[in-house]
Order: structure tokens, then sequence, then C-alpha cells
């Protein structure tokens, strides 16, 4: 069960590490755009300094949850499982936000946290088992 949740947690950061480069990095071509929902260029322009923040929010939530998958592959179980538990559980709280905002958003939620999901439930299970 706990490699199911590291693979899990893994995936779940390797999607907030391409959010990370849609946001800061590629914010103004047309897939970001489409994406996020950003219908000009002008619009674009005028968020860029928010999803460029947004961007980093998502990498550190990413690294977070690696550092934690690492320490608890090299055995340090504790600090490891603390770590994936804040990035993947703030990941999925993210989510959680980003639907109650509204329901329109509820797709990218669940693309958004679906695999934090999964890792948080299977690690908590694979600790208490």
């Amino acid at each position: 069960m706990t490699v199911f949740a590291l693979v899990a947690a893994s995936l779940a950061a390797l999607v907030h590490v391409y959010i990370f480069w849609l946001e800061s990095v590629a914010w103004d071509t047309p897939r970001a755009r489409a994406t996020f929902g950003v219908h000009s260029e002008e619009q674009a322009d005028h968020t860029r300094a928010l999803a460029y923040n947004q961007g980093f929010y998502n990498l550190f939530l990413a690294v977070v949850t690696i550092v934690g998958v690492v320490l608890i592959a090299s055995g340090m179980s504790d600090a490891g499982a603390a770590l994936v538990f804040a990035g993947a559980g703030s990941m999925l709280a993210a989510a959680v936000v980003l639907v109650t905002k509204s329901r329109a958003f509820a797709r990218p939620a669940a693309l958004q946290g679906t695999l934090p999901l999964v890792a948080v439930l299977a690690l908590a299970a694979s600790l208490l088992l």
C-alpha cells in the first residue's frame, strides 16, 4: 500500500509541476490560455503576475511532496509521511476550494485533486495497517 501511495503522490507532484510550467513559464501560449480559459492576449497580460505566483505555489507543493516520497523511500517514514501529507493534502485542499468557488471548476478540481486524494488515503491506510 505504501508503494501505491508513493506512486500516486509522485504522479500528483508531476501534475503540479506541469501546472507550474503552464502558469509560470508558458502563460502566454495558446495551450496555457486554453487550459485556464484566458481568451485574449490582453487578459493574459493582465493576469501574468498572478499566474506566475500561483505556478510557483504549485511547484512548491510538488517539491514538498517529492521530498516526502524520497524520505519514505529512504527509510525516514515519519518525516516523509508528514511531508507527503502536507504537500498532497494541500493539493487536495486546493482542489476542494476550487470546486467550492464554482461547479464549473469540477473537472479541473477532479484533475488536480484525485491523485492527491488517492495518495493521502493510501498513505494513511498503510500507516494504520
